[in-house]
């Protein structure tokens, strides 16, 4: 039986993730950061017959991290498994959007796992043994779309991190693996930030445009339980690769970017796949 620490677990993603673990017979840890919304975890674990122990986690407090890491090694001496799976989206533009909102974006999906992994690597490399899975995105692996900027940022950066922990903690016996899913029907979207824009904001329409396009794909995307089902698969099997995309869409996606031979030649084809969800794009 593994300690499985799940962040994020209020919905989506890291609710099946905590289920799934808790069905395989590990003891899985659902963290949030608002204990407030546990009730639906709660009630599908208790309908499944599930243990699963919800704890307060803010990945963006260095105290809250650090507490919950804890409360986990107290019982098990180490966690065996932990899944960066707590973020938030966000569509705006490079100029317009603020700063603190900027940086909010970051601090959650990029240093909030830093928090985490940073927290829980000492007691796992004592124990030589050990599984950090980073939740990124297909976002993460092509070029950013236009308004999506903050958010691929924080997701390439993730990938990249995972890329150099995996070299540094595999000889302590620690994998790292960054499941990248695509299109999903998560809450991301809708639990975005949301920049205040002005009636004379050059960006506005067009961004409001692609706000529309990125919450329809979102709306029609695959159920987050077979992204939970890939986090299990990836840490049973040793051989996953470190990047590992996850939904029907995401070779599409890649395959589409690599035929285009260029960031000027995709940019066109991406907008006219967008204006086929979100309508024409304003001029």
């Amino acid at each position: 039986m593994a300690a499985v620490l799940v962040t994020g677990c209020s919905s989506g993603i890291g609710l099946e993730t905590a289920l799934a673990f808790a069905r395989r017979g590990d003891r899985a840890y659902a963290s949030m950061r608002n204990l407030a919304k546990a009730d639906r975890l709660r009630e599908r674990a208790r309908a499944e017959g599930l243990d699963i122990e919800v704890l307060a986690l803010d990945v963006t407090d260095d105290a809250s991290v650090a507490a919950a890491v804890r409360t986990v090694e107290e019982r098990h001496g180490a966690i065996d498994v932990l899944v960066n799976n707590a973020g938030i989206g966000y569509a705006g533009a490079v100029e317009a959007t603020p700063i603190e909102q900027a940086r909010a974006v970051m601090e959650t999906n990029f240093w909030g796992p830093l928090r985490t992994i940073r927290a829980a690597l000492p007691a796992m490399r004592a124990r030589g043994a050990g599984v950090v899975v980073n939740v990124s995105s297909l976002a993460g692996r092509i070029w950013a779309v236009p308004y999506g900027g903050f958010y691929a940022a924080s997701k390439t950066g993730l990938g990249s991190i995972s890329e150099a922990l995996a070299g540094e903690v595999a000889r302590f016996g620690i994998r790292v693996v960054s499941i990248e899913p695509g299109s999903f029907a998560t809450e991301v979207h809708a639990n975005s930030a949301v920049r205040p824009a002005p009636a004379d904001d050059p960006y506005a329409a067009d961004e409001a445009w692609m706000a529309r396009f990125l919450d329809r794909i979102g709306e029609g995307g695959g159920e987050p339980g077979v992204v939970a089902e890939a986090i299990v698969d990836a840490v049973e099997n040793p051989g996953t690769p470190l990047h590992a995309l996850v939904g029907e869409d995401t070779r599409a996606a890649i395959d589409a970017a690599e035929r285009a031979g260029g960031f000027e030649n995709w940019l066109p084809e991406f907008v006219k796949v967008a204006e086929s969800v979100a309508g024409p794009r304003p001029e």
